[in-house]
């Protein structure tokens, strides 16, 4: 109680009080301004206050100058965005994005006019879906980058080129991708398909000449061998230059061994113009002539290894046998792959490719392909992504009506389960199938994922 009451009469005595703290307040702004200004006893207490790093600076002039600058009258010019006008920007930011989510089932296609009977219009690939008119086709609006690399774009420019974009020889879908990265990579690579020229002269004059080869082996098959069962290649032909330039551009990037799985379908002609096996040697198996080197198989059971040859260096290609039991090839394949990645230690799946090619029918209706498409991301079975060629000749084998063959859109919506990219090609056109096939490379080497072909 007594030291309590000490306390007391101490607290009532000085001048360091509650009440008095504005006053002190007061006084040690006039210290920090000018220190010979307070009297000298308040100064020595000042002084004795414990030094810090921090400069000490009067709050007052701070609080004066808000004070100030809160009743000026302020005239600098403000932006409004005229609310209209801003709708109008978000309908054309949505006119882009259904170009990019559903200008694939649009796309050219379907050469033979084959399925007529699907829904051929999407509403939302109109502008006039979204609001607008003939007479808004000629007013710019500022995109900001948001397409092509753009800044401003005419509502008609901007209409005509994603139709030229999305719904011309190639369908992408890509909107089902969750990893931004990769659905921002697949836009971009897309949206480059203006920049023309693609492909240099030689170039284009290398592919018809490889169209050209696969061509002339299945007419001549045709025609020295009419009644033999041999799965032509015939109307898929750009299977070919689309083979040699994923090996040519994989090669480029560090790729030395390729492993190929394919069923019957343009084996024979990918055997002989791909992997270099001697048409001699396959026109004896066609006669009928006996090879003590052969197994006594089927001809287009046969596999092949040979080595390729790209620029100045050399790629081994490896075609796996084959039996007759649709897509069992397939998981053999990507073991075979696995066991070459370790044995060379190439942990980061860059020097030996997987590819597998795949019939319409038989990818969508053969469950191994979905069971080898669950393991392809587990850390036991990857192989850092296959892509996967699907030769759609519009048919299934034993399926006479297209509403019978299967549930979905597309016989490749499989691929969606492991939300790898489809990438649809006309293949009457050449250069578009280049282009995705170096696509398909890129996508694969840099993302380490199946892509679907």
């Amino acid at each position: 109680m007594q030291q309590n009451k000490a306390f007391d009469d101490w607290l009532a005595s000085t001048a360091l009080g509650g009440a008095n703290q504005s006053y002190i307040e007061e006084l040690y702004e006039s210290y920090l301004s000018d220190p010979q200004s307070v009297e000298e006893s308040w100064r020595k207490t000042f002084d004795s206050l414990p030094k810090t790093t921090a400069l000490e600076q009067p709050h007052t002039p701070v609080r004066d100058y808000f004070r100030r600058l809160a009743r000026e009258n302020h005239n600098e010019a403000v932006t409004v965005i005229d609310p209209a006008a801003g709708a109008k920007l978000v309908k054309v930011l949505q006119f882009i994005n259904a170009y990019r989510f559903r200008g694939h089932l649009e796309a050219n296609l379907d050469p033979l006019n084959y399925y007529r009977w699907k829904v051929s219009s999407v509403p939302e690939l109109d502008y006039r879906h979204h609001g607008f008119t003939e007479q808004d086709l000629n007013e710019t609006f500022n995109i900001n980058h948001y397409v092509y690399k753009r800044d401003t774009i005419k509502l008609g420019e901007l209409a005509q080129m994603l139709k030229e974009t999305y719904c011309g020889s190639i369908g992408l879908e890509f909107m089902h991708v969750q990893d931004m990265e990769q659905k921002m990579w697949l836009q971009s690579k897309m949206e480059s398909l203006l920049d023309k020229p693609l492909f240099t002269s030689e170039e284009r004059v290398n592919f018809l000449r490889e169209l050209t080869a696969a061509d002339g082996l299945e007419r001549y098959l045709g025609a020295k061998f009419p009644g033999a069962k041999r799965f032509s290649l015939e109307g898929s032909d750009a299977f070919i230059p689309l083979m040699k330039e994923i090996i040519r551009h994989a090669s480029r990037q560090g790729v030395n061994d390729v492993v190929m799985g394919m069923a019957h379908r343009g084996r024979l002609n990918m055997l002989v113009n791909v992997l270099g096996k001697k048409p001699e040697n396959l026109f004896d198996e066609f006669a009928g002539k006996h090879s003590s080197e052969r197994t006594g198989d089927v001809k287009y059971h046969q596999g092949f290894s040979s080595d390729f040859a790209v620029d100045d260096k050399r790629v081994h290609l490896t075609l796996a046998f084959n039996p007759s039991h649709l897509e069992i090839v397939s998981p053999v394949v990507i073991g075979s792959v696995r066991s070459r990645q370790t044995r060379m230690n190439d942990t980061e799946h860059s020097k030996v490719l997987a590819i597998t090619v795949h019939g319409d029918s038989a990818v969508a209706g053969q469950g191994v392909v979905q069971e080898t498409l669950n393991m392809s991301n587990a850390r036991g079975y990857s192989v850092g992504g296959t892509i996967r060629i699907v030769i759609n000749n519009q048919i299934g084998f034993t399926t006479s009506n297209p509403n019978d063959t299967r549930s979905t859109e597309y016989c490749t919506d499989i691929a969606k389960m492991i939300q790898a990219p489809i990438i649809h090609v006309n293949g009457d056109d050449p250069e578009a199938v280049a282009f995705a096939a170096r696509m398909a490379v890129e996508y694969r080497n840099l993302f380490k994922r199946d892509i679907f072909y």
